[in-house]
């Protein structure tokens, strides 16, 4: 079921009208269901992380600058470096298949980092920093691991990419 807004209203939690036909159709009488809260993140929060990775992206070195055509590239990357991915990995019958496997995988994602080790192909692909997938937490911690990595590609604090950000 997805996310149902409701509202508390001093004894019992009322649902916004417009999910009640949801309500409805999933929910049984008398059944037990767990709320949660789900802090939302802003949207100033967010404009402001977007803002730091394209101030980042703009402010490469020239030899980075190639590697990420965009400041997405960078973004995704960062998350990668940052521990903020899935990994799957192959383990092929010889290092000559594996290089074969990572050069068909590749293409496939070209956010991936795809790396072969022996005969093992790894790829790493970022997760997705969508509100629906990352809550307001995750989302922060993930934020922060992003942008003082990247501050640290162009040479900057964090704080210093935050206020160049904010002044450009």
């Amino acid at each position: 079921m997805n996310p149902i807004v409701a509202q508390w209203n001093g004894e019992a939690f009322v649902p916004m009208r417009r999910f009640m036909r949801a309500i409805d159709k999933e929910c049984v009488i008398g059944e037990f269901y767990r709320l949660t809260e789900e802090n939302e993140r802003s949207a100033q929060s967010h404009r402001h992380y977007f803002a730091c990775l394209n101030e980042a992206w703009q402010n490469l070195r020239e030899d980075m600058a190639e590697r990420f055509p965009d400041a997405e590239h960078l973004r995704k990357y960062a998350l990668i470096r940052t521990g903020f991915h899935d990994e799957r990995s192959i383990v092929c019958a010889s290092k000559a298949e594996a290089q074969r496997v990572a050069a068909f995988v590749k293409p496939m994602d070209t956010y991936a980092v795809v790396l072969v080790r022996e005969a093992t192909v790894s790829v790493f692909t970022a997760k997705s920093q969508s509100m629906k997938a990352m809550g307001k937490q995750d989302f922060q911690r993930s934020k922060d691991a992003v942008l003082e990595f990247v501050a640290g590609m162009v040479g900057v604090k964090p704080g210093e990419l935050s206020a160049n950000a904010e002044a450009a």
